[in-house]
């Protein structure tokens, strides 16, 4: 969420909306059904394959509350979420495939691209019926089911597609928070610049129009006549006239 105009809190939350937490959690939840069907529930890679899944969704909301007081804990904790699923989840379900005999799809395949297709929408558009007795993926809410019914496979593959699409949208969320604590700064800049703007509003020096900070009392060089500039000069050219 946005933070309030007069708050030195960062935006955060609203983790519900990313398209990274919507893949990462449809994984969560297939992993599980995967896990319990393919992998038996007293081995360990069982457990730890649901934990990664759990760590690849749930550090993404804690790094989106975090965000509040620190750009760099969000980063760090949606960097952690990717490598749990980039990392850990991925190489395991490609072992399970692998240790089986069965076939790890290429990503250039046209299976693999058909698939990863099918997975960018919650529903994929305009997909016929299934034939009768057959297990079709209708897109991204249909993974658990999918899964739930698929061959060995089939489900393998499909989860790989899955995990290798949220690991790709978290390293681009990761990306896209360091440009913007690189050009906005973090929780010290902003509760920096709060402090500041409510000592000048008390001491009656006005806000630049342009980026918001004190300004200061300046004067023209031809014509000797006074007036507000931004305290920032030569970063920010705002101006002010003074009144009276």
């Amino acid at each position: 969420m946005p933070p309030d105009s007069d708050s030195p809190l960062m935006p955060h939350g609203g983790y519900e909306n990313l398209r990274s937490y919507a893949v990462a959690e449809a994984v969560y939840d297939a992993t599980v059904v995967f896990c319990d069907r393919f992998i038996d529930k007293t081995s360990r890679t069982h457990d730890q394959m649901v934990q990664a899944a759990r760590s690849g969704v749930r550090n993404i909301s804690e790094g989106s509350g975090a965000a509040a007081t620190s750009k760099k804990m969000e980063m760090k904790l949606t960097n952690v979420a990717r490598a749990s699923l980039n990392d850990e989840l991925a190489k395991d379900y490609k072992s399970f495939l692998m240790q089986r005999g069965l076939r790890v799809w290429p990503k250039s395949s046209k299976t693999c691209l058909a698939m990863r297709e099918r997975l960018k929408h919650d529903i994929f558009p305009g997909l016929p019926p299934a034939p009768k007795g057959k297990i079709v993926l209708t897109g991204l809410a249909g993974l658990a089911e999918f899964v739930s019914k698929a061959d060995p496979e089939l489900a393998g593959n499909a989860m790989l597609c899955a995990v290798n699409q949220a690991s790709y949208l978290l390293k681009r969320q990761v990306q896209s928070q360091s440009r913007d604590f690189q050009e906005n700064g973090g929780f010290t800049e902003r509760l920096h610049a709060t402090r500041i703007q409510a000592r000048a509003e008390q001491a009656g020096i006005p806000l630049c129009p342009v980026c918001g900070k004190p300004m200061r009392r300046r004067t023209a060089g031809k014509t000797s006549s006074q007036f507000w500039g931004c305290s920032t000069y030569p970063n920010c050219k705002g101006t002010r006239d003074i009144e009276g």
